[in-house]
């Protein structure tokens, strides 16, 4: 996990950390929910950097609400049976229309399934081996999600062309028949995941998928309206190659960012910049070095930052007010914050080899 508080590759690991841990779903004790941050005295050069622990329960984590166990649940039971059913008269029908949304679809099921199973085990309590619980789960399901679409659409995509270059004939009103029920039942889909698709990675993708499938299904129904009134085979591998690329646009931004977010980058929507001058402009704060900032999951940000704050002593108040700045300004809701005299002789950021 990439933070000055967590085994530094330089050799040296930063105690006494004021931590600021907004999780309400966790009452353990620092040394386990900041698993990577030894707790015990340390010393830089030589002298001991002053500090204490501080815990306060002030919220601010945007974690999905319970209800979308439900709504996973729900999804996946609708899509996997429509995807049952299109793939059938997908292949009675000689559509690869019928058959590439089949295709999609599938990939969604198991999408959500990986997502709900994510939430699930995010919500376990951390160990003395995963001390952050598995919050990164939903991390590594988002990526996941994305990588199957990605290769689903590969195939969708090939088997298109060879339709193209052998046309086959294809029952147009069958074709819209079942893609109007995909209308259905993946905008309801959508709909169950609508209130939360600004909180949460999984959800995000989830109704993203769901809402681009409904679209792609009307399209779909345009395709067999067509191939029923004009004969034109050709146009059903046509869809299917608009529906990949459609696919392709719609998945490469969740790609992106679940990679990102896996690889510990900052958060998308949080500037490290402007973290860092707000950092710098809390009273007596006189520098600010070795801030990381990561994702501890797909709902929950994390931060660890150094201060030089000459002459000041230990101070709740200060901290309190320092990590209700971040979580409430930021959405960063895990602060470690390591305070410093700033001494001439004795200095972090002269040990360490990045700011």
């Amino acid at each position: 996990m990439a933070g000055a508080s967590h085994d530094h590759p330089h050799g040296h690991d930063h105690g006494h950390h004021p931590h600021c841990d907004h999780d309400h779903d966790h009452d353990h004790a620092h040394d386990h929910e900041h698993g990577g941050h030894d707790h015990a005295g340390h010393n830089h050069a030589g002298h001991d950097h002053a500090g204490h622990h501080h815990h306060h329960g002030l919220g601010g984590h945007s974690h999905a609400p319970a209800d979308f166990g439900r709504a996973f649940a729900i999804g996946f039971a609708l899509n996997i049976a429509y995807v049952a059913g299109e793939a059938i008269y997908g292949v009675l029908a000689h559509s690869l229309a019928l058959l590439a949304d089949a295709g999609h679809n599938l990939g969604d099921a198991l999408g959500l399934i990986a997502a709900w199973l994510a939430a699930a085990l995010g919500r376990r309590r951390p160990s003395a081996r995963f001390t952050y619980g598995l919050r990164r789960s939903s991390v590594l399901a988002a990526l996941a999600n994305a990588t199957l679409l990605l290769v689903v659409t590969g195939a969708i995509a090939w088997e298109a062309v060879l339709r193209l270059v052998h046309p086959a004939p294809a029952a147009g009103w069958t074709i819209v028949v079942v893609a109007a029920i995909g209308i259905a039942v993946n905008g309801g889909t959508a709909l169950l995941f609508a209130s939360g698709r600004h909180g949460d990675l999984n959800v995000r993708g989830a109704f993203a998928h769901m809402l681009a499938d409904a679209l792609v299904a009307a399209g779909v129904v345009v395709a067999g309206i067509v191939i029923a009134l004009t004969g034109w085979v050709w146009v059903d591998p046509v869809v299917s190659l608009v529906v990949s690329a459609l696919i392709v646009a719609g998945t490469w931004s969740l790609l992106r960012e679940s990679l990102g977010l896996a690889m510990d980058g900052v958060p998308r929507g949080i500037d490290t910049v402007e973290v860092q001058a707000a950092l710098a402009a809390l009273p007596g704060v006189d520098t600010v070095h070795d801030l990381h900032i990561w994702a501890m999951s797909t709902t929950e940000h994390a931060l660890t930052a150094h201060l030089v704050r000459p002459g000041a002593g230990l101070d709740d108040a200060w901290l309190v007010s320092a990590c209700t700045m971040l979580r409430t300004r930021f959405g960063i809701g895990h602060s470690t914050l390591q305070v410093e005299a700033g001494s001439a002789v004795h200095r972090c950021e002269l040990i360490d080899s990045h700011v």
